[in-house]
This record gives C-alpha cells, structure tokens and sequence, in this order.
C-alpha cells in the first residue's frame, strides 16, 4: 500500500496548477501539512492566524464595501493581534448576498462585492439575464457560482481564479485525505451534479477539479442547467413552458438513472477503481432502481463515495442507515462513503472521518464559528448558528455567518485527529429558507407535470 505522504505529494503533483504560491500562510496551512486534519493545534493555530488575518488585511484594504462595513462596527486590522482577536471580525450575514438587483444593474451589484480591480467586463445585452450577466463575467476570469433556496432567491458568489483554483485544491485534499488509500489518477469517477464546465450552478461548479483528479469523469448531467432552469424546476415559474420542462427533466432522470447503472456493470466486469461524488439523492434512486430488479455489486475497497448538498428528498432513512444500503447493494464499506458539508459563500470543506463520521474542519486555514442570536460563542456541544472565517478567498470578504445550526465540539469522539468537529446533523435555522445543492439537482431531476 501507498504510504500516506507519497500519497499526497501524488495529489499534489497531480493538481500542482491549482496550489496556493509558495511562501505565503495559505500555502504553509494548505499544502504544507500532508495531513490537514492531524496538524498540532498549537502550530495550527498559528497558521490560522496568519492566514485569517492576511485575508482580512486583504479585504479590508481593497474592498470598499466591507471597508465601510468594518469602519461601521468599529473594527480595523490593528485590532486583529491574536487569534482571539479574530472573533473580532465583522461577520456578513449570508442573506446579503441575496439582495441583488436584475439586468445590468446585477453587474453593478457584482462588481461591488467583488475585493480588488474587477478586470473589464463586456456585456452584450441590453437587458441581460443573469445568465448573461454571470458569462459576460467568466469571459473576463471571474467565476461567479450560485445556489438557490426554497425562497427563490440566489445566493451569487464572484471568485477570481487565484480563489477558484485554491478553493478546489481544498476540496480535492480534503477528500483525497479522509479516502486514504482509494485515490489514484488511473480510476473512473462519476459526478451526481452537473457538468461543472457546462454550469455555473454551484452544486456542478464546485466539483471542476474532479476532471483533473481523476482521468474519466462522467457527469449525470451533461447539459447546460440555467438560473431560468432552475427557478422553475424548484417549482417558482408556472405555465405550460415550466410544466413541459419539468416533464422533460422527469423523463431524462430516468434515463439517467439507467446510464448510471450501466457505468457500474460496466466498471464492475473490469475490477475498476471508481469513485461516485454528488448529490445523495441520485445515488439513493440509483439503488432503489438496483434493489427493484434484484442487482447488487461488490467494488468493496474498490469505491468510494463523497455526498454533498443535502439529504432532502431521502426519506425515512439516517446516515448510517444509507451508509448500510450502500454496502449492501454497491458492496462499498462504509469508511469510503463520506459526506462533505460546505456552501457557496464559503471555501471550506468539511468531511466525515471514516472512523466515526463526524464532520471535520480544516483548522489552519478556516475557523469555525457557533454562535447565538447575538452573534456571541455559544457553549462547546450547544446548537448555534454556524459562521465562520475564511482564509482561502482573496475575491470576496468570506467572513459570515449563516442560516444553518449546527454543534461543535473541542475534538471528533471517535477518532484521534486533534482538531475540532461538527456534529453530523446540520440543520436549518427556524424561518429560513431550505438550502442545499443537492436540493435543486432533486427537483431539476423529480419534478412531474403533475407537481
């Protein structure tokens, strides 16, 4: 068996377009620890330190908007000396990044969230939507991502390509870490979201660094999937147009489902490695279909599954029970099937452990936050609103609190690594609007024209 730090300097070598630059806190907390989840906690806190407060400096001096924002709760880089001090940052309330006007205005709107000199923007339009709005934009280098709600509206987020590219690094280690031994190059994956370079949507956008760390990729759906696509088929556009897309979107889930079923024959009969990443819910019907028919299969060591974007729509069933139905109808043990807890605003990645499944937090580089209605520390194991402070991101002041409850505790209970965990339950703060990724990929894909 590969020895772990081969392993990651593989990884590394794989991706090396996507690493931090050298010689600065996020390269020191991201890739110079081969492990991210077992650094020291007094040598992580240093890293944390560096890298938050390097973000922060950043932003506070070339965004004018959270400039502004800081000036107003009386809050300047002077004040940030410890890692104590980092509580003292303004955190931004995720609804803002909601409140966005339409057509050309939305590029306004952009461009002022956006931290540094924006690169010029040419919008063809002359009453552009979002979609024209959010290519105009990647023509240019910026990657503006979006998820949705059951409120319909957006949450849209600009990242310059330093900040994508460091962000998906993230991602990759962070799971290619906690999947030790089952990543290689030379393996077959599929992605349960949409073509991350057909789509913006975050829930497909998000996984771009599939493609380059593993050599076939496969996505479920391989098409363009528009903010107009999914308004509707969250259910928020009526008509007999919203009632035939969402029939046609019912009707290539199924078809889809079926292609998925092929891929694992196929990779079955030839002893592949494989790998399957998305949304839970795809993954659940693709083993109903199997149960149905009286198919199983038994990759054991052979695969590996990472969930994301929410459980909605899997009914009646918990993690481990899921965890279970994998291994009894895909054969994949249960410490090769981890979820990913994330979202859009943000650019970290925080994973089960296989030993115990408790969500882990990339400590050197991202901290936590659990919070009350006063947006004060809540107790270690006490239900909070979740924020956090972000040191990845140089294009967006990625310090905010969210609409999301959760629990945090010092140390995971069932494993050794040092650093600190949420609990796996994530829940919804009450009166907020449903999120997750998984979320709209479910309904683009069960919604009937009856629904």
């Amino acid at each position: 068996m590969i020895d772990f730090n081969t392993y990651i300097a593989t990884l590394d070598n794989q991706l090396k377009n996507y690493l931090p630059q050298p010689h600065t806190p996020l390269h020191d907390a991201l890739v110079k620890p081969k492990d991210i989840f077992r650094i020291p906690l007094p040598e992580a806190e240093k890293l944390q330190f560096s890298c938050i407060k390097q973000a922060f400096l950043h932003h506070y001096n070339n965004n004018t908007f959270y400039h502004r924002f800081c000036k107003q709760h009386a809050i300047t880089p002077e004040d940030i000396k410890t890692n104590q001090d980092l509580m003292k940052i303004p955190l931004i309330p995720d609804k803002f990044f909601k409140d966005y006007p339409a057509g050309k205005d939305f590029a306004v709107w952009l461009a002022n969230i956006y931290t540094g000199k924006l690169p010029h923007i040419t919008i063809k339009q002359n009453k552009p939507t979002y979609d024209d709005v959010i290519k105009a934009f990647y023509e240019a280098g910026v990657i503006v991502s979006y998820s949705s709600g059951t409120g319909g509206r957006y949450t849209f987020i600009p990242r310059n390509q330093q900040t994508f590219l460091n962000a998906e690094y993230a991602l990759a280690k962070t799971v290619i870490t906690m999947a030790y031994p089952l990543w290689k190059y030379d393996s077959y994956g599929y992605l349960l979201m949409p073509h991350p370079k057909k789509n913006f949507i975050f829930a497909g956008k998000a996984l771009e660094v599939y493609y380059d760390a593993v050599k076939d990729v496969t996505s479920a759906i391989d098409r363009e999937v528009t903010t107009e696509l999914v308004q509707i088929t969250m259910g928020h556009r009526k008509g007999l147009k919203s009632s035939i897309i969402r029939y046609l979107s019912y009707r290539q889930a199924k078809k889809m489902i079926d292609n998925i079923i092929a891929w694992l024959e196929k990779h079955d009969k030839a002893h592949d490695t494989i790998t399957l990443l998305g949304a839970p819910y795809i993954l659940y019907s693709v083993m109903e279909k199997l149960k149905r028919e009286g198919k199983s299969f038994d990759f054991g060591e052979r695969g590996g599954i990472a969930n994301g974007g929410g459980w909605k729509g899997i009914r009646n069933m918990t993690h481990e029970e899921f965890r279970k139905e994998i291994k009894n109808v895909l054969g994949i043990p249960g410490k090769f099937v981890l979820d990913v807890y994330s979202m859009v605003e943000g650019n970290g990645w925080m994973i089960h452990c296989p030993e115990g499944h408790y969500l882990h937090i990339p400590y050197a580089h991202y901290k936590p936050l659990v919070l009350d209605a006063e947006n004060k520390p809540v107790a270690d194991g006490e239900w909070g609103r979740f924020g956090f402070l972000d040191g990845i991101s140089t294009s967006h002041p990625s310090f905010i609190v969210t609409g999301d409850e959760v629990k945090i505790l010092k140390h995971c209970p069932v494993c050794d690594r040092p650093g600190p965990v949420l609990e796996p339950q994530v829940r919804r703060v009450k009166g907020e609007d449903v999120r997750g990724c998984a979320e709209e990929v479910r309904r683009m894909l069960s919604s009937d024209i009856g629904q």
